[in-house]
């Protein structure tokens, strides 16, 4: 593969610095359905924060007037006011999954992930169908039922978010990144839910060795369908991208062919991902902006484009402008790991990492 262990250790914590800066960067504007793409950009515009290139700024004067409703942690997410990570799922599924490899080594099965998030995982801090799933885990149904029964969630976001200590742990090796991240995403996902987790993972493995985002995402839509919605979005995403298209006409063509979907189902939250990191050109700073800027779950498209942004730059490129605020920790409401450093758990994915 060719990657010094040094330098795997720096994309590794890049990965990590990404995923959190970039789910702090959209988690004051995460609700897809108030905060469309043309609202975010009013918004900067009012605070004169365009171009982006730090995390949102606090509300303007007139903000209320105006219609800019921030989600209630506004005030620890916002430039100016960030001492260390929120608490987000999008972060705690990577310390969850990290717990699971360091628990069960790469064997893991579908069985022990539940297990996993009944010990360490509170139930009133999972989501959609990450709750269904739990509940069905509750109440003593097993995988593949976990994620069939009363779950209208199953195409959703939340094992696409779950997917990247598979990647990680796998650098340069996208094939066994997607098959650990389907082993995981079974439990409570199926149909593009499950691609979603499987593309992410190889979209992040691929990062390691590519030498550019349309690489990675080229090696990573090679792990899934082809005839999937996913991949066929992904595939179209890259072809208006290479059209020619502006970022934002590109956008707005592929909300015409998936806006009926929720703004929290996987295939039109991967279409903003991957524009974000086409036309973010794999510079850190555009990639995260473009893709929080482009709304639908503007937190966890934000965590994963600016992981996989992170691999592929390490975290010695990543600007301080984004990395100093978060004082090397996290909050979690994973048992056992509120206030963990950053950094230690980029050394914990080290000594995972199957290279």
């Amino acid at each position: 593969m060719g990657l010094q262990r040094a330098d795997l250790a720096d994309r590794i914590l890049g990965g990590w610095l990404g995923r959190v800066a970039g789910n702090m960067l959209g988690k004051p504007v995460e609700r897809g359905d108030y905060w469309t793409r043309e609202r975010i950009d009013r918004y900067l515009r009012q605070a004169d924060a365009l171009p982006l290139t730090d995390y949102l700024p606090e509300p303007p004067p007139g903000a209320d007037e105006a219609g800019f409703e921030l989600r209630p942690e506004w005030r620890q997410c916002v430039r100016g006011r960030i001492h260390g990570s929120c608490r987000d799922d999008d972060v705690d599924y990577a310390i969850l999954g990290l717990h699971l490899l360091e628990t069960h080594g790469f064997d893991f099965t579908t069985e022990q992930v539940g297990e996993i998030w009944l010990l360490h995982l509170p139930i009133l801090q999972t989501f959609t169908a990450e709750r269904a799933a739990y509940r069905n885990l509750a109440n003593g149904l097993g995988p593949p039922l976990t994620a069939t029964h009363d779950n209208p969630y199953q195409e959703w976001i939340g094992a696409l978010i779950r997917a990247d200590i598979f990647g990680w742990t796998s650098p340069g090796a996208p094939r066994r990144a997607a098959a650990l991240a389907r082993r995981d995403a079974v439990l409570s996902h199926s149909g593009n839910g499950v691609y979603g987790a499987m593309w992410a993972a190889a979209l992040i493995a691929a990062a390691f060795t590519a030498h550019s985002p349309r690489e990675a995402i080229d090696a990573a839509l090679e792990r899934i369908p082809a005839g999937s919605r996913l991949a066929r979005t992904v595939r179209r995403t890259a072809a208006l991208y290479d059209s020619g298209l502006s970022w934002s006409d590109t956008l707005t063509e592929l909300e015409a062919e998936t806006g009926r979907l929720s703004w929290i189902h996987t295939v039109p939250n991967a279409a903003v991902i991957t524009a974000g990191l086409l036309y973010g050109a794999g510079d850190f700073t555009p990639t995260i902006a473009l893709t929080v800027r482009g709304g639908l779950d503007t937190d966890s498209n934000g965590a994963t484009a600016g992981s996989v942004a992170g691999v592929l730059c390490g975290a010695s490129a990543i600007p301080t402008q984004w990395t100093d605020p978060l004082e090397d920790r996290v909050r979690s409401a994973v048992f056992g790991f509120d206030g963990v450093r950053i950094s230690e758990l980029a050394k914990r994915t080290l000594r995972l990492a199957k290279t």
